[in-house]
């Protein structure tokens, strides 16, 4: 695998965000700190995220476009991370806007100048699951995303390869990510997250009971994966020469029994969990189980002459996150962050 240069700058898009800021430390523990970060500062707290944390220069998405012009040989990549994910506030023009018209315009500029570009998609572009986990390009079209969210992505996967480029630029469909850096994000956050913090309030945590015969209560599954999985194989599509849609995924999924007894395992207390109903509005469109299709990444990798990837165990990730993260706190009194 090739060094990334020094001489050059990385740019990240959602860098004050869960996953973004989660690579600007890898990048800093690797030693880079040439990086120009895009986000737009707001009072949720994200803006936490980037302290103790080194980069050339940080700015909003909104001046990104004029900032670009005349730079196209001072970018070595782009990480394009930054998207609205939470499909209860805002519009469907601002969902149009930000997370299909903006993924556009940084790709054509990426495409015009040969700058590696690695966008964030995500597996709720696979809806219910019916239809399967797999990442090949010729099933994007039949895939049916369920929310508008999962749509705006799969609209620039779309776009992709209409547009013939998925062998020139990456998009990569991220499944159940948690971990530290993800405070910020509500109700939207990791059940990791909401679970310890029941249990620490209540002693207990509650899942939502079965709608189907196919699963007993709690026994749907995800496929969870640990943000420093995520980040690790993100930063390695810049130099791996892969190119096209791969899902980011263990393949192993795990059952929210499971999740919640490694969370108690970490606290270092016996499980108690609550099973209540599900509410209606969340029936018709959730997911009793996903499964990273994780076939052709590997077979990938292992043409490029790389190593089969590793992943870290559920409880194994689950007992850093706890125990190093939300566990720990900084001087204000705030959780850990990484």
């Amino acid at each position: 695998m090739k060094s990334l240069y020094k001489d050059q700058f990385i740019l990240v898009t959602g860098a004050l965000g869960f996953i973004g800021s989660c690579v600007v430390r890898h990048f800093n523990n690797k030693g880079y700190k040439n990086l120009v970060l895009v986000d737009d500062f707001d009072a949720a707290g994200k803006w936490k995220n980037l302290r103790q944390k080194g980069f050339i220069e940080c700015i909003s998405s909104r001046e990104l476009k004029g900032w670009l012009e005349g730079r196209e040989s001072d970018l070595e990549g782009i990480l394009h991370l930054g998207a609205t994910s939470d499909t209860t506030e805002l519009s469907g023009a601002h969902f149009y806007e930000n997370n299909y018209r903006f993924s556009i315009m940084l790709a054509e500029f990426a495409l015009k100048n040969s700058i590696p570009f690695i966008a964030a998609s995500s597996a709720a572009t696979y809806g219910d699951g019916l239809r399967g986990f797999s990442d090949d390009h010729e099933g994007l079209i039949g895939l049916m995303p369920m929310n508008i969210y999962g749509f705006s992505k799969h609209m620039f996967d779309l776009w992709a390869l209409q547009q013939n480029v998925l062998d020139q630029i990456v998009c990569l469909k991220y499944f159940n990510v948690f971990g530290p850096n993800e405070y910020h994000k509500g109700k939207m956050a990791s059940m990791v997250y909401h679970g310890y913090n029941q249990i620490k309030e209540k002693g207990y945590v509650e899942l939502f009971k079965s709608t189907s015969s196919a699963y007993k209560d709690g026994e749907q599954m995800r496929d969870f994966i640990y943000v420093k999985d995520v980040v690790e194989m993100t930063v390695e599509f810049l130099t791996n020469g892969l190119k096209g849609v791969y899902n980011i995924g263990t393949s192993k999924p795990v059952s929210w029994n499971q999740l919640m007894h490694s969370i108690f395992k970490a606290m270092k207390m016996d499980p108690k969990i609550h099973y209540v109903d599900m509410p209606e509005s969340l029936k018709k469109s959730y997911q009793n189980y996903t499964a990273a299709d994780m076939t052709k990444y590997h077979a990938a990798r292992k043409k490029e002459g790389l190593k089969p990837w590793q992943f870290t165990p559920i409880e194994k990730s689950v007992e850093d996150y706890v125990c190093n993260y939300l566990d720990k706190r900084d001087p204000t009194g705030d959780y850990s962050r990484w």
